[in-house]
């Protein structure tokens, strides 16, 4: 195998399969990066066995062929080289040699015979979407996702197919973001699937604002095509929670907030928030929200955002983090929250597409 390639082009096209292949792997081909050179193109692929990540680019093919090499140990090289065309030759034991005009490498390889074979998505379900739709979406909702394993069907984002309608869900027990989309497909598709953490992770890097992704279904597998990239993954295998359950019902109050004020206002208050409790009040009065945050021993902080609200006075405590989640990753003007008393879940809205459950922390004077 021998091909040449600009070194940007190589290197952004390892940049698109690394991040999958973790620091420890329990087998060394999992350390490597599949390499596929055929006419007039290069093709690159990694898997941990649960996400795989495949792309092509553009490169001079001389001698096509396939080999696998350490991807890491590939991209800190590619990384270093003057920035002009790379030339990469690979023997029968799978060695290559790397020059890049007076450098030269040679690293160790593996048979292309011992890489894992990604599934394939012949006879699947295949949905059609925007890329946009769906980035935006994951943004909306991904920070909410839990990182705790012994809730193991948490640890990704649900999407649910129904009634022409894609709904995204990510929650940790503490708060829920939610997204909405109409979606045209065969009725027969309808289900729902979770897609892991790391899955959601790659397809953050990989989506664009153009074009749309193809999503297919089979078994318990999931892919994603972007144009010529891929991700393939295993789903999460169980029950999502009834996440309907814990989006409370009609609001008593409805106010209407500037995203912006609310969003510095409240990364203000919370550096004086209490590390045992971690959390900030919020004072609804006639005309304003006053926020307030105490340590005892270190300090306190307040702050007031003038709003029209003319309802009864009432106070409600908040996770600052959990507050400012959404706020940093939605990019309408205002939001709406919804909220009933001071014991109950806020509500978080923009439009009809987006909400945010947010439960409540015990208010502290």
């Amino acid at each position: 195998m021998k091909f040449k390639i600009p070194r940007e082009a190589l290197q952004e096209a390892l940049q698109d399969v690394i991040h999958v292949v973790g620091n420890r792997t329990t087998l060394p081909i999992l350390s490597n990066v599949l390499i596929e050179a055929t006419k007039g193109k290069i093709r690159m692929t990694t898997t941990d066995l649960d996400v795989g990540v495949s792309g092509e680019t553009s490169a001079e093919v001389e001698a096509e062929g396939r080999t696998t090499l350490p991807v890491k140990r590939l991209a800190q090289i590619i990384g270093v080289l003057p920035a002009s065309e790379v030339q990469i030759a690979v023997d029968s034991k799978n060695v290559a040699t790397i020059t890049c005009g007076p450098s030269f490498f040679k690293i160790m390889g593996l048979p292309d015979t011992e890489f894992p074979s990604l599934p394939t998505f012949d006879d699947s379900k295949v949905f059609k979407l925007p890329q946009e739709d769906l980035k935006v979406a994951i943004k909306k909702t991904s920070y909410a996702i839990s990182n705790d394993e012994t809730r193991y069907v948490l640890n990704g984002i649900f999407m649910s197919f129904h009634d022409q309608k894609l709904t995204l869900v990510a929650t940790d027990g503490r708060r829920l973001g939610l997204v909405e989309h109409d979606l045209e497909y065969p009725e027969a598709q309808d289900g729902d699937i979770i897609v892991p953490t790391k899955a959601v992770s790659e397809l953050q890097r990989q989506l664009n604002s153009e074009g749309n992704v193809l999503l297919k279904l089979k078994d318990n597998q999931v892919c994603f095509e972007i144009g010529s990239k891929v991700i393939i993954s295993k789903l999460i295998d169980g029950s999502y929670p009834n996440y309907k359950q814990v989006i409370p019902g009609p609001a008593q109050e409805r106010l209407e907030i500037d995203r912006t004020v609310l969003l510095d206002t409240t990364k203000r208050v919370s550096l004086l928030a209490s590390d045992k409790s971690n959390s900030i009040k919020l004072e609804f009065r006639k005309g304003e929200i006053a926020l307030s945050a105490n340590t005892p021993d270190v300090g306190e902080a307040s702050e007031s955002i003038p709003i029209d609200y003319s309802g009864n006075e009432f106070a409600i405590a908040f996770n600052p983090e959990f507050l400012m989640a959404p706020l940093r990753n939605i990019d309408s003007t205002t939001i709406n929250l919804d909220l009933i008393d001071e014991m109950s879940p806020g509500v978080i809205r923009t439009g009809t597409d987006f909400l945010y459950v947010l439960m409540p922390m015990r208010v502290t004077s």
